[in-house]
């Protein structure tokens, strides 16, 4: 057994290894409508995620040392630069990779479990604490400035993901909302408590990522435990994701009514018995077919997200392949 990391260059490599292994254990597992090895989309493959954990890595660390410097009481919760690292990242991604925005989505979520890790650990350098870290991370996501919400507006315009729609304030498509924003110093947890109720990634920040740990990570540690299969463990928990929590990706894409039929789908298929049975194999593989259209306009792409960010709590817990 490896000693527990220590000095900050450990700790903070420890903890981007960790969130960068589960971004590629996430793309590896064939779920439904994702993209994975024997699948890719038009302009999107697999290589293109790949390519992506190795860009977001510098940011992880960056990250993960402002979690340091918070347990050392260097800086304030409000002087960690959570949007800049998160614009810094997918500057990276994007420099590294032309399949457009392939971790938007995931990097909103990692950073700040990366910045509560460091901190997490700092604090007590032995195996990691997830109820410390959950206190953490709802420390940094609500102690966030204008600044960053303006810098998350800008990684937005970087990454162009698919499916945004126009809101009636601080419209993420409009030029002068980052003034606005600026000007009425709202935070960015201003803004995700805005977009909470029609996006999951928000929500997670707004309510402390209650279907990472609650349901993500419970389910996964379960599936793993009766099969030791990890990408069986990770489909199964996909589904269950998927069948309590519509995909607001599909729902910003297709109407809140079509994300409710795809996690419809996803509950027989879990009634089935999933992978478990050859009735809910036979079914995954209908829906698989079902949420690939030639316009990707079907891809469960937040639930991926959300995937990756419980895939982040196991392996910081200490799970290895």
């Amino acid at each position: 057994m490896p000693q527990a990391p220590t000095t900050q260059t450990e700790i903070t490599e420890h903890i981007a290894a960790c969130l960068q292994l589960a971004i590629l254990l996430e793309v590896n597992a064939p779920k439904p409508g994702n993209i994975h090895k024997n699948a890719n989309f038009h302009k999107t493959n697999y290589e293109h995620f790949l390519a992506s954990a190795v860009a977001i890595a510098p940011s992880l660390k960056i990250a993960a040392a402002k979690g340091i410097q918070l347990a050392e009481e260097k800086i304030r919760p409000n002087q960690t630069g959570i949007g800049n690292i998160i614009k810094n990242a997918t500057k990276r991604i994007n420099h590294w990779q032309h399949g457009g925005n392939t971790l938007l989505g995931t990097t909103i979520l990692l950073t700040p479990i990366a910045t509560a890790a460091g901190k997490t650990l700092k604090q007590n350098n032995e195996k990691l604490d997830l109820k410390k870290l959950r206190k953490n991370i709802r420390i940094i996501t609500t102690n966030t400035t204008s600044e960053d919400a303006v810098a998350v507006y800008e990684a937005i315009e970087i990454a162009k993901p698919g499916g945004l729609n126009k809101t009636t304030r601080f419209d993420a498509t409009n030029p002068l909302s980052k003034k606005e924003i600026l000007k009425t110093h709202t935070t960015l947890y201003d803004i995700f408590k805005i977009s909470a109720k029609y996006d999951s990634i928000a929500n997670e920040w707004i309510n402390n990522y209650p279907i990472t740990f609650n349901i993500g990570y419970e389910t996964l540690r379960k599936e793993l435990k009766a099969k030791n299969n990890l990408n069986h463990a990770i489909i199964q928990t996909f589904l269950k994701i998927l069948a309590q929590t519509p995909d607001t990706l599909i729902a910003r894409k297709n109407g809140i009514e079509k994300a409710k039929q795809i996690s419809q789908q996803a509950k027989h298929i879990l009634k089935l018995g999933g992978l478990n049975t050859k009735q809910g194999k036979k079914a995954i593989t209908k829906l698989d077919h079902t949420l690939r259209d030639k316009k990707n306009k079907l891809n469960p792409g937040t639930t991926a997200d959300l995937i990756t960010a419980t895939l982040a709590l196991h392996i910081l817990k200490g799970y290895r392949p």
